[in-house]
């Protein structure tokens, strides 16, 4: 912000320096006669700043933005007629031999003429002044705007997560409470996973943006958990890059899919597989599940189908414009494809 400052001063500075200088530089194939430059340039220069920064710095927030534009418009009068008058009396004490010149000189255009002629040279700055305040105004205006609009997208982000988390711990509780009746051990087994898991929810999923490594080290420990509870009906493949470290993307993002995949991908009684496969391209992370679809029955009350729906509003949120995502059934096998653009 400082740094900012800094520079808009330094541009200032050198916009005024640039016309103080112009006069006298422009003169160069003439006889420079500074009295001149000072009556006819310099002086009209001072009061068309003071005109831009008076304006600038005061009337237009205090009159124009309130919306008193009568008194913006009577008090811009009244400066510019000062300035008009203290520029006559200053050209005829100080320069009096030159205003007498000027005055016997052929052509000159009538003194209404000239005044009006003036007061229209007095009218830039005030417009620029307005034109720039009011072009500041907009930009910061906007960029509040678009602070409002990420704070409030980040706490629907936000939201989103934390109404992931306990469905996320329900599910696995369900699957939990399967193994207790056949398989005690292995429920104490899969309640230690769990707890691992959700350290990893808890206290590492809480930014923006993680590695992409750990978001693979807890979807192979969730797989290791649902492995358990699963018959040799069920055989599970899954592949994952080796070298992401230097990748990162928003958390939680693909366990909804893996969890769908054993919610309707597994058959008690029937021969199931689940294909896991991540793969980087270039800038793309690629994320494809196939598995045999088993519709839930009605009587199934597990899970809410919140998963699927809470990756659909997260990837538009996070990723708008910079992900793919297509989840189809074809011959009895559901497929799904995401691709996110990191």
């Amino acid at each position: 912000m400082h740094k900012n400052k800094y520079i808009s001063i330094f541009l200032h500075a050198l916009v005024w320096l640039v016309l103080f200088s112009m006069p006298y530089f422009l003169s160069y194939q003439e006889e420079r006669d500074i009295n001149r430059i000072i009556a006819h340039f310099w002086v009209p220069l001072v009061f068309y700043a003071m005109i831009f920064y008076l304006n600038y710095f005061l009337f237009i927030d205090k009159f124009l933005f309130t919306k008193k534009t009568v008194r913006f418009i009577s008090v811009n009068l009244f400066f510019i007629a000062l300035f008009l008058t203290l520029k006559e009396l200053i050209g005829t004490n100080i320069f009096q031999e030159l205003v007498k010149e000027d005055k016997r000189s052929d052509g000159k255009p009538p003194f209404e003429m000239f005044i009006y002629m003036q007061m229209l040279s007095y009218f830039a700055p005030l417009v620029f002044a307005v034109a720039l305040k009011t072009t500041k105004r907009l930009a910061k205006t906007e960029a509040e705007r678009k602070e409002a609009t990420n704070v409030k997208l980040q706490s629907e982000i936000q939201h989103l997560r934390y109404q992931l988390q306990p469905h996320f711990f329900f599910n696995s509780l369900n699957n939990i409470y399967s193994l207790v009746d056949f398989s005690p051990e292995q429920a104490k087994s899969t309640i230690h996973s769990l707890s691992k898991l959700m350290r990893y929810l808890l206290y590492e999923t809480n930014i923006e943006l993680v590695p992409l490594s750990k978001e693979i080290d807890f979807m192979k420990k969730y797989l290791e958990l649902m492995k358990l509870r699963i018959s040799d009906k069920t055989q599970v493949i899954s592949t994952f890059p080796s070298e992401v470290h230097a990748i990162k993307i928003a958390p939680l993002l693909f366990i909804s899919l893996i969890e769908n995949a054993f919610k309707h991908g597994v058959s008690a009684s029937k021969e199931s597989e689940i294909f896991i496969h991540m793969s980087i391209k270039d800038n793309l992370v690629i994320f494809k599940i196939v598995n045999n679809n088993y519709p839930k029955q009605i009587s199934d009350k597990s899970g809410s189908g919140i998963g699927l729906q809470n990756l659909k509003k997260r990837l538009e949120l996070l990723y708008p414009s910079k992900h793919t995502f297509k989840a189809e059934v074809v011959n009895g096998r559901f497929f799904v494809d995401l691709q996110i653009e990191i």
